[in-house]
């Protein structure tokens, strides 16, 4: 195929969504991934009506397994994988240490951590086949300030998710892969929809904690998404863009 091929993992809802259709419109045949089979139906109709090349692989980014078979159906498909967008993750939950399970932890990491490196791993010897590939994954705020109350263990992950983004990029740079690293701030988002809907006197707050006094919106991330792995970065690798309008700093 001449179109690039981008995979983009929990991409049937949200940012994942939006970069989808930023990439679809830029020329990328774009491989969807997800596990909420109504969600996906509802991603790839509306990535269809927009003229968008796509395909949808349904694998759960926390189980190894599946993520080794879904990644090499693509590699071994279309004989290289251009761009990986490690979008999958989330808070899953909240809990302050000393009343968290186990199982609760992993799980974070499993989401957060896991997914990506799984992932990556996964596509590296398809990466390798592109005279062009990037890898992009998500860290957040939390990475740098560990979050709010309860969201402890979720800043923990991000953090070693922004050290991965840093790692890989080291560790590939001798095949022309580069590694970059996105970290939105508040999201206009349903990944927000626990706090806005049971507290939104809380969810208003936050535009407060923000320059801009304003919450971003899915495209905004999608559109540094679609620079960091265009010509136009070509010599950047290893970095993480904060695309908050100046809230980490707050």
């Amino acid at each position: 195929m001449d179109k690039r091929i981008a995979v983009v993992t929990g991409a049937t809802g949200g940012i994942g969504l939006e970069v989808c259709k930023m990439l679809g419109k830029e020329g990328y045949y774009v491989v969807v991934n997800g596990i909420d089979k109504k969600q996906a139906k509802s991603a790839m109709h509306e990535l269809a009506n927009l003229g968008i090349e796509a395909e949808l692989k349904m694998f759960d980014v926390t189980k190894e397994e599946e993520v080794d078979k879904g990644i090499k159906e693509v590699g071994e498909k279309f004989g290289r994988i251009d761009v990986l967008i490690n979008n999958a993750g989330g808070l899953g939950g909240r809990s302050r240490f000393e009343d968290m399970k186990t199982s609760f932890y992993r799980s974070v990491m499993a989401l957060n951590v896991d997914s990506a490196f799984f992932a990556s791993r996964a596509a590296i010897p398809y990466l390798k086949k592109s005279k062009d590939a990037s890898i992009i994954i998500y860290s957040t705020n939390a990475a740098w300030n560990a979050g709010g109350p309860g969201a402890g263990i979720y800043g923990t992950s991000k953090a070693a998710v922004t050290t991965l983004a840093r790692a890989l990029a080291k560790d590939l740079s001798e095949y022309g892969i580069r590694v970059n690293g996105v970290s939105p701030g508040t999201i206009d988002t349903p990944f927000h929809d626990g706090i806005r809907l049971t507290k939104p006197e809380v969810f208003a707050t936050w535009k407060n904690n923000i320059l801009m006094k304003r919450l971003g919106k899915p495209e905004e991330v999608a559109a540094v998404v679609s620079f960091l792995i265009s010509d136009k970065a070509s010599f950047l690798t290893g970095e993480i863009v904060q695309v908050n309008v100046g809230q980490d700093f707050l």
